[in-house]
């Protein structure tokens, strides 16, 4: 069992790369910048990672047992949008990369990143978005074609944005307007799943600096494609008899998870989990003291069913750090890590 000295020292670790890496964009399908962040603090930590074809991150932490390894993945890649067309009047249309809903992103932020490697910064504002002009503002339905990225560039038709090499399919990555309060809440847009990469990279330093050897082989998968349902669909080590994904925990109306605690998660959309995982997942929680609670997510996807239905033969399970407002200004706590991060560790000792 750890001193809190260095529980803190762990956990503070893992919010000081949360908003390094939070301020890194990376929609899935432009997360190369995020997978180099990773990989580059693994290699400081003394592992030796690889950049998959796919472009996720795996990374070997060692441990004894080879013939029943765990594999522990996360997600770096985030929601977003991609230019879809160049309106007449030099405003952007756009489409969203998993699910980023207009609803809760009008008036935020945004840059556009180029082929030629140039950035443009924008706002998503509704057409028309002027309420002293705009009869219809307050009922007009907020989607995609309702909506408009407005260029910070005197743009005024489709010529004028073609000259700054802007074009259809460039990347539109949204401010994630990170803040963490005195009080421990950590509020940021993606959250989901860059808080809990960060939680894999600190029980990695863990590892390393306390000299652990887990009883059993353990992998890091930092995957690419989980907003669009296939991130964790490959990159199963030999050996690897279980996976377990470590995403965000659920929080809302119907659910015991706060921001505070662990959560483990017991079914969501895609069935139930291994019941032997969701146990010792339990009981490990348990053993190491961490404020957890186990809840059924109605709206829910992961790396690790993703791997199943890839065909991979394991035992899979779900926990996370609870956040609330998921995809939207997400909300989480230095608690939820801290519990996070404390399971893990007592996870391979069950």
């Amino acid at each position: 069992m750890w001193r809190n000295t260095q529980m803190e020292k762990y956990t503070d670790y893992i919010i000081d790369t949360a908003k390094k890496l939070l301020a890194i964009p990376s929609p899935t399908g432009f997360t190369h910048m995020a997978a180099n962040f990773v990989k580059k603090e693994l290699e400081g930590m003394g592992y030796e990672p690889v950049l998959t074809r796919k472009g996720a991150v795996l990374c070997d932490l060692g441990g004894k047992d080879t013939e029943h390894g765990l594999l522990l993945a996360a997600h770096m890649d985030t929601l977003g949008a991609m230019v879809a067309q160049i309106k007449s009047n030099g405003r952007l249309k756009l489409t969203n990369v998993g699910g980023l809903n207009p609803n809760n992103t009008e008036a935020e932020n945004c840059k556009v990143y180029t082929r030629d490697g140039k950035c443009y910064d924008a706002t998503f504002q509704l057409t028309d978005a002027s309420i002293h002009v705009n009869g219809d503002y307050s009922d007009t339905k907020r989607t995609y074609d309702t909506m408009e990225a407005l260029l910070d560039e005197p743009v005024h038709s489709a010529e004028d944005v073609g000259k700054l090499g802007i074009m259809a399919g460039d990347f539109v990555c949204f401010d994630p307007r990170t803040v963490v309060t005195k009080s421990g809440y950590i509020k940021s847009r993606f959250l989901d799943d860059k808080l809990s990469t960060c939680i894999l990279l600190g029980y990695a330093k863990y590892l390393k600096e306390e000299q652990v050897q887990p009883k059993r082989q353990v992998y890091i998968l930092i995957t690419s494609y989980e907003e669009v349902g296939h991130g964790g669909s490959s990159t199963v080590p030999g050996g690897v008899t279980e996976a377990i994904s470590v995403d965000m925990g659920c929080v809302g109306d119907g659910l015991k998870c706060t921001e505070k605690q662990v959560s483990v998660c017991a079914k969501d959309s895609g069935g139930p989990y291994s019941y032997d995982t969701v146990g010792k997942l339990i009981e490990a929680a348990k053993a190491m003291g961490a404020d957890y609670a186990v809840d059924v997510y109605p709206h829910y996807g992961s790396d690790v069913e993703a791997t199943l239905r890839s065909g991979a033969d394991i035992r899979h399970g779900l926990i996370g750090a609870g956040v609330y407002a998921s995809h939207g200004y997400e909300r989480s706590h230095i608690d939820g890590v801290y519990n996070t991060l404390k399971l893990l560790c007592g996870y391979l000792n069950v």
